[in-house]
């Protein structure tokens, strides 16, 4: 498959060159790769937009109790707390991100933006930014461009899965793209949405990947939930105009270079951190019995 971009600066560049927006060239490669019409694009991204509508509501309303038990309704508890740390729309974005999250470790339709593993991020900002600001679901689908032409580029630079560079590359992107999304949807030019993405790689870079029983639920629910609320910071502080100092193709450079210097077993193996703790080793050997009983009673 062809490269959209091989930095930031380029599509940037080619963006001032053309007089286009963010958008337009990554609907363009989405078109050439995918040999469709723009129409069967923007209609693919619609699909997309309502899964993942689709999956706040879901983990908001329904039984979301995973196989393992760790996760038990936490986005539907945070919703319903009568208590508010910073505001209600806060509590809100966190309590979505966390339920779409739950749909994927329930086995439900995600999204996969970039990775399951980081399925409540955008979500979970997306449609709490649409509520917030009364956006159309046409921006909403060119935000998504935008972060799929973040995800492109960071894959290429810095990897997007968790085997590859920890939890930062999976968690790490969906927060970037998110950050970028929403600096896109409130008006923000070039540089304030990649200094949102540089910004946000500054805040997650170095995370490890250590789920619990290698099952991805603990503690990935809870990062998605963290890096939505990173992605509004960075954006935030994007739209003020305040710089993250180091360009955005550096700070992307070096979570590729701190991924490549993880040890293996902070990278999706399940050997070190969290996953080591004397109390996920239990939950690890429960979960491993019961998948096996489960097993053995299907086969009788």
């Amino acid at each position: 498959m062809a490269v959209l971009f091989e930095s930031f600066s380029e599509w940037k560049e080619f963006c001032e060159k053309k007089k286009v927006s963010l958008h337009q060239p990554v609907l363009d490669y989405e078109v050439r790769e995918k040999e469709r019409t723009k129409e069967e694009i923007k209609l693919a991204l619609k699909q997309a937009f309502d899964v993942m509508k689709d999956a706040v509501k879901t983990g908001l309303n329904e039984d979301m109790t995973s196989r393992s038990g760790m996760i038990e309704n936490g986005g539907k508890k945070v919703f319903n707390s009568p208590i508010n740390v910073l505001s209600e729309e806060f509590k809100v974005l966190i309590s979505r991100a966390l339920a779409a999250k739950e749909v994927n470790s329930c086995m439900g339709r995600v999204v996969a933006a970039p990775t399951a593993g980081a399925s409540g991020i955008l979500p979970g900002v997306l449609v709490t930014l649409q509520d917030l600001h009364q956006l159309d679901d046409d921006t909403l689908h060119n935000a998504l461009l935008v972060s799929a032409g973040i995800a492109l580029i960071m894959e290429k630079k810095s990897g997007i899965a968790g085997a590859v560079g920890g939890c930062q590359a999976e968690t790490g992107t969906a927060a970037a793209m998110a950050a970028g999304a929403i600096t896109y949807c409130l008006g923000g030019n070039i540089d304030m949405i990649f200094n949102a993405v540089a910004i946000t790689a500054q805040c997650m870079l170095g995370l490890v990947c250590d789920p619990v029983a290698g099952l991805v639920e603990v503690p990935c629910v809870v990062r998605n939930a963290s890096a939505a609320a990173i992605a509004n910071s960075s954006a935030q502080i994007a739209l003020a105009n305040v710089s993250g100092v180091i360009p955005v193709d550096e700070c992307v450079d070096a979570m590729g270079e701190v991924g490549q210097s993880m040890e293996d077993r902070y990278k999706e193996t399940a050997l070190g951190g969290l996953a080591a703790t004397p109390t996920a080793k239990m939950i690890s050997k429960k979960v491993l019995i019961s998948d096996i009983d489960i097993i053995d009673s299907s086969e009788e």
